[in-house]
């Protein structure tokens, strides 16, 4: 980082590739591929960086150029070495091997070693994509805080995936957080009480982060499983951006920033490409005020839409999706007489349950300690690793 920031300031050319590997070649105590992958990474950054200064210059976007103190390290898939009941990754020559008692799958990919709040493994494994798209239909997603996705097709068929589930399990994080931190500020900061609830705290927000991920990808999941069934070949995802620039009042304002949009549109084109969807975004700017059949222009204030000009009815969600056909594709759509309501799935209240990972990892033999975890040949200390491995 330190080369790269002083090419910026020195007005020079930046490093590319290989001068970053060569820079960094043998200075750090890991495998070398390891080493690549963290200035790939880097230059993935700066690449982003570049293009939303130019395309978003009001985001104001800064080039890295703070020096991080841990950075996860990640190994690829030919330096992953899978045994039967271990994994070895390689550490750079002259340097035992990390070994963990673990059995990976046969399509597994490249894994990285994290630290959130306990040392995880996340293995990326490789998973079939379809060959040819569904169809030839077009289909529009009018993104929502109450309901998660409305989408509609230009065949006049449409779907309603609620979001109340995350919100629900948003409040609740919020009102556990709250009385935490009110019993935290009775407290001397950092002293025996204050670390335990701070520890408290941290539980709490990863078990609603936990809940809320499955949530969302159950949702975006019967989303583009809807698409599948109605042969859409192309979707389209309005993006609401620019809605938290409105001040509308502190509730309102809370739940326009605690609403996560864009990991929505994220999730649905992952899900979309691998579907073999072809997945695009754009603005939805005046698309839930027009009447989809005269065009009066008409601010709801209910989930019912009724124009006023010509006394139209439907659901408000709905209303919005639609009129993204025009937006979008230049073609009039026919208001759906019906639509299917789905929840995103049914949220376990306790995550302690016989079927769930987090009470599997508990048991004696599937619950490996750090410490246990490194091999004795690595040359690590027992005692340097304390917390338990999570899965």
């Amino acid at each position: 980082m330190e080369l790269h920031q002083d090419a910026r300031l020195q007005h020079e050319p930046w490093p590319q590739r290989d001068a970053l590997q060569k820079a960094t070649k043998g200075c750090f105590a890991l495998h070398s591929q390891s080493i690549q992958m963290v200035t790939h990474t880097f230059l993935a950054n700066i690449d982003t960086t570049r293009q939303l200064r130019k395309t978003h210059p009001q985001m104001k976007m800064r080039y890295p150029y703070k020096e991080k103190q841990f950075y996860p390290v990640s190994w690829p898939a030919q330096a992953v070495c899978k045994e039967s009941g271990r994994v070895l990754l390689p550490m750079g020559r002259g340097r035992d091997a990390l070994v963990l008692p673990l059995n990976l799958p046969e399509n597994s990919r490249s894994v990285t070693l994290v630290w959130n709040h306990g040392y995880e493994l996340h293995v990326s494994v490789e998973v079939p994509q379809a060959d040819h798209p569904p169809g030839e239909v077009n289909a529009t997603v009018d993104l929502g805080e109450i309901h998660l996705a409305s989408v509609t097709t230009n065949t006049s068929q449409a779907l309603i995936v609620t979001g109340r589930g995350i919100r629900s399990l948003k409040r609740q994080r919020t009102k556990a957080l709250r009385t935490i931190t009110k019993k935290q500020s009775r407290c001397t900061k950092h002293s025996r009480r204050w670390k335990k609830l701070q520890h408290a705290k941290n539980q709490q927000a990863r078990r609603a982060e936990r809940r809320i991920r499955d949530q969302r990808h159950q949702a975006t999941r019967k989303v583009i499983n809807f698409c599948i069934e109605q042969h859409v070949g192309t979707l389209f995802i309005g993006n609401p951006h620019g809605v938290r620039n409105q001040n509308n009042g502190r509730h309102h304002n809370q739940r326009m920033s605690l609403w996560e949009y864009g990991r929505d549109i994220d999730y649905l084109t992952h899900k979309s490409k691998q579907a073999h969807i072809e997945c695009f975004t754009g603005s939805e700017r005046g698309t839930s005020s027009q009447c989809p059949v005269c065009g009066h222009k008409h601010k709801p204030k209910n989930r019912q839409w009724t124009c006023k000009a010509c006394g139209f009815s439907g659901h408000r969600d709905l209303v919005g999706s639609i009129n993204m056909h025009k937006l979008t594709f230049s073609e009039q759509v026919n208001f759906p007489r019906s639509f299917t309501y789905l929840r995103a799935g049914i949220a376990r209240k306790s995550s302690r349950r016989a079927d769930t990972p987090q009470c599997r990892l508990s048991e004696s033999g599937l619950q490996p300690h750090v410490a246990d975890v490194v091999s004795s040949k690595t040359g690590y200390r027992s005692d340097d690793a304390e917390k338990p491995v999570s899965l």
